[in-house]
């Protein structure tokens, strides 16, 4: 709870950038990302959102690959999966398992390194995007895109409330484990239970509090949402188009390419 991305986005010099900006950026990689049926044009977007996030942004190395490997590792289970069993042709390699051939053929090898580099370009953008922008200033940027008002609340509190909840749920267990709650199964198992009623007891009580400082405070069905003006400077745009070009240029020279 102490290094929330939240936290490191509120003390990143990029939140005083344009925050439009910082989306265009990110839509512009994503798509890239997924349009390109090279790995390399991926792999290129997840080096410069990484050098931005950490170079720019001042995030520590550590945790940002920290954070990047959670995903890489679930994807990772997946890419050996697709190796061994989607792509036609010959075999580069192949082995037997309890009398059944296993093999990887380059189409399944080249579609498998294509979705590895197409996950962790994505998650860079995004990490880039969370860890640089805090989410109430997102929430303010949805409602100047004029989604529903009601869209947008609704967001802004599930969000809040889920660290609260957690806080809470935190608090609880670690009061049940000094109390040795999780010495062994049947315990553990008491202990949860008790946990999940409680915590559902907690929220009902957390929404009653929220409905009524809400109407103390004469709200009217929406809230409002302070957006600050940040003029995109000429050095910003100059290293977007930078950007944005070598994105391209791999893009058009890696078209129709694979790695075997």
């Amino acid at each position: 709870m102490t290094y929330i991305l939240d936290d490191y986005a509120i003390l990143s010099p990029l939140r005083s950038k344009n925050n439009w900006l910082k989306l265009a950026i990110v839509g512009f990689g994503i798509l890239a990302g997924v349009s390109s049926s090279s790995p390399l044009v991926p792999f290129t977007i997840a080096l410069c959102m990484s050098f931005a996030t950490i170079n720019f942004g001042k995030i520590p190395a550590k945790f940002y690959f920290k954070i990047l490997a959670v995903p890489a590792g679930f994807v990772l289970v997946s890419i050996v999966i697709i190796a061994f069993f989607f792509g036609e042709g010959g075999n580069l390699f192949e082995f037997d398992v309890f009398g059944y051939t296993l093999g990887v053929s380059s189409q399944g090898l080249n579609m498998a390194l294509l979705i590895l580099a197409r996950t962790i370009g994505g998650m860079s953008c995004l990490f880039f995007l969370s860890l640089t922008t805090p989410m109430i200033e997102l929430f303010s940027v949805l409602k100047t895109a004029k989604l529903p008002d009601s869209f947008v609340e609704i967001s802004m509190m599930m969000y809040r409330y889920i660290f609260v909840f957690l806080d809470v749920a935190m608090g609880i267990k670690y009061a049940q484990t000094v109390r040795l709650g999780y010495h062994d199964f049947k315990t553990s198992f008491r202990s949860m239970v008790m946990l999940g009623a409680n915590l559902f007891i907690r929220s009902w009580e957390q929404g009653e509090k929220l409905y009524l400082s809400m109407n103390s405070r004469c709200y009217d069905g929406k809230l409002i949402m302070y957006d600050e003006k940040r003029p995109v400077k000429m050095p910003e745009l100059l290293l977007t188009g930078v950007y944005f070009a070598i994105v391209l240029t791999v893009f058009y020279f890696t078209r129709g390419m694979s790695f075997i």
